[in-house]
């Protein structure tokens, strides 16, 4: 059996490890610091293994995704940098040059806090190809932030290096007392990196903030609109999703009811594809936004990029827009056609001029008089002729019961009796509402986006461009809300009385077959009470003034301007005239008569 000698190396080696043990023991011992009559201990700093290989396999990806733009892409410690003047704020992040906030000065929302059109809400990113095939975003890249000042504006770029000549700048310029941020994007150096044969593309995200009390209502004036083609003007739908493409855009607009979010480019884009996806929105203060907007614009490569814009922040508010000359306050939906030119060349400069001086409310109720009073010729020929259907009504009787199983017959009887006594039915209903339909519509249009309204109070209304709530329901009535409004009652009271004056002058009695309008007409304040329960109160009121002095002159013109009387003392003086060939009844008359000429000669063959 062989003897164990002593192996000094095998000594050695026991030692060392032990020196090595013991060293690492003592390493990763708290080091205890007095400090006074307190004891520090000092944390470790050793990275686990786990950490570095997983910062290695990241900046492995990154080197393999970027390539040379890898270091601008590492993650770093994000900061932000403040842009202002007197009217607006903005944040930007050093991470991606992001928007983070902007906030407009002097204004809030509705409860009372800052006005917020960008809040950690919007995403800008210009993506390019790389000469090796790669895809980057500005969005991910490090921005270094630097501020000055030029010509009396603040100036604001955002830089990033990739070495030395080779960089990607944000520059935005914003002047005193200006809504209007000019924003470029500029590089240097890039041509060797950007593949000139792809195309850029700029893409714009924003989710829109909820800032009126009716959330409801707010959205649905709340759509994104553009300028296209020249001076064209149009928008996605307002309920539910919807998306085109687009050629020719001026500029875009992310309108948020009574505020607006529009970049407009140097340069007219070629093409673009917007997309508006509807947030499903309840009453509630928990609900935040109400919908998304989405831009996406392919950009033609030079090998640098180069792209100048303008950026508006600010108020929905037609004189405002106008000012800056470039079409964006077509943005404000007036109403189409001669509606919305009535709001543009006579509502707005009339309500304008009497709120300049008056207090918002009596300037609703003033203007309202000036409106009734204009079309007050209109009411006189229009109670005139219902006067004279009523004066004529026993007699339409008598021939609806006389041929009441021959419906031509008894048309043609009271078209000859209505072109004898002078009377025409369509001057008691049809023309005058026609006539005064392009006013109806046009204020309907122009008091749900009149800017000045917001945050005005009347009364009991503490705010004209919201609903005017009187009561709190603990409930939620469909179709009708979780609040009562004073002013749409009072609207509705007033037309149920109007209804009642004018419902016992109509011309002829019910046609079988036909819907009864009586029923109808009641119906209509019913329909007013439900409809505008949530709408601005200023057009409530503006209804309601509007019916009260409407039934005042009607009231006015029966017993001082006109008197059944005469009215009928005329009448039978026409029975007794010549009939006149001309007017329309009688041409009424006289296409009956054809018609009823032609039904006789199919009935013999």
């Amino acid at each position: 059996m062989e003897e164990k000698k002593f192996d000094p190396y095998q000594f050695v080696g026991f030692v060392l490890i032990a020196i090595i043990m013991t060293w690492m023991l003592m390493n990763q011992q708290p080091v205890e610091e007095v400090v006074g009559e307190a004891v520090v201990a000092e944390e470790i700093t050793t990275t686990p293994v786990e950490t570095r290989l997983s910062d290695s396999i990241q900046q492995l990806q990154l080197q393999a995704s970027y390539g040379s733009f890898a270091d601008l892409v590492v993650p770093k410690e994000n900061s932000t940098v403040s842009l202002e003047n007197e009217v607006l704020s903005f944040e930007f992040s050093t991470k991606g040059g992001q928007m983070t906030n902007s906030y407009l000065k002097g204004y809030t929302n509705y409860l009372d806090q800052p006005l917020n059109l960008v809040k950690e809400n919007q995403y800008i990113n210009f993506s390019f190809t790389t000469l090796d095939g790669r895809t980057l975003n500005t969005a991910d890249l490090n921005f270094t932030p630097e501020l000055s000042t030029a010509n009396g504006a603040e100036v604001l770029v955002l830089k990033a290096a990739l070495r030395s000549g080779q960089w990607i700048a944000f520059r935005y310029v914003l002047s005193k007392d200006d809504f209007m941020v000019d924003f470029s994007i500029r590089s240097e150096g890039m041509q060797r990196v950007i593949n000139q044969n792809i195309l850029q593309t700029l893409q714009w995200e924003l989710t829109a903030l909820r800032n009126s009390r009716s959330i409801e209502y707010e959205n649905r004036y709340t759509e994104l609109t553009y300028g296209y083609e020249g001076e064209k003007v149009n928008e996605l739908s307002i309920s539910g999703d919807d998306e085109e493409e687009v050629a020719d855009v001026q500029w875009l607009g992310y309108k948020q009811h009574f505020f607006n979010s529009i970049l407009i480019p140097a340069q007219s884009f070629d093409t673009v594809a917007i997309t508006s996806e509807s947030i499903e929105v309840k009453e509630g203060e928990e609900q935040k936004f109400t919908k998304k907007y989405s831009t996406l614009v392919p950009l033609k490569s030079t090998g640098e990029l180069a792209y100048a814009f303008k950026w508006y922040f600010g108020p929905s508010e037609y004189a405002m827009l106008a000012k800056y000359e470039l079409g964006i306050e077509k943005s404000i939906n007036f109403g189409w056609g001669i509606f919305g030119w009535i709001n543009k060349s006579i509502f707005i400069p009339l309500f304008n001029f009497l709120s300049s001086f008056l207090p918002f409310g009596i300037a609703i109720i003033v203007m309202t008089i000036i409106v009734r009073l204009t079309m007050s010729p209109v009411t006189y020929k229009s109670y005139v002729s219902q006067i004279k259907m009523k004066v004529l009504k026993p007699e339409v009787e008598e021939i609806t019961k006389k041929h009441k199983d021959d419906a031509v017959k008894r048309q043609q009887e009271t078209m000859a009796l209505y072109n004898k006594a002078g009377a025409n039915p369509m001057t008691s209903g049809c023309l005058p509402a026609l006539l005064q339909l392009p006013v109806f519509y046009a204020l309907f249009s122009f008091f749900p986006v009149a800017f000045a309204l917001r945050q005005k109070s009347f009364l009991w209304a503490d705010d004209l461009s919201s609903y005017d709530s009187v009561y709190e329901l603990p409930f939620n009535i469909p179709f009708y809300g979780d609040h009562i409004s004073l002013f749409p009652i009072l609207a509705s009271i007033a037309i149920f009385f109007y209804t009642m004056m004018t419902a016992g002058q109509q011309q002829a009695p019910q046609q079988p077959g036909m819907p009864n309008m009586k029923v109808i007409m009641y119906l209509m304040p019913l329909m007013m009470l439900f409809f505008f329960n949530n709408y601005a109160s200023g057009l409530s009121l503006y209804y309601f003034v509007s019916n009260v002095l409407t039934i005042v002159l009607m009231l006015v013109i029966k017993n001082f301007v006109i008197s059944e009387d005469k009215i009928f003392t005329q009448i039978e003086e026409n029975k007794k005239k010549p009939k006149k060939s001309g007017g329309f009844t009688s041409r009424l008359q006289k296409a009956m008569e054809e018609a009823e000429k032609q039904q006789k000669s199919k009935g013999k063959r």
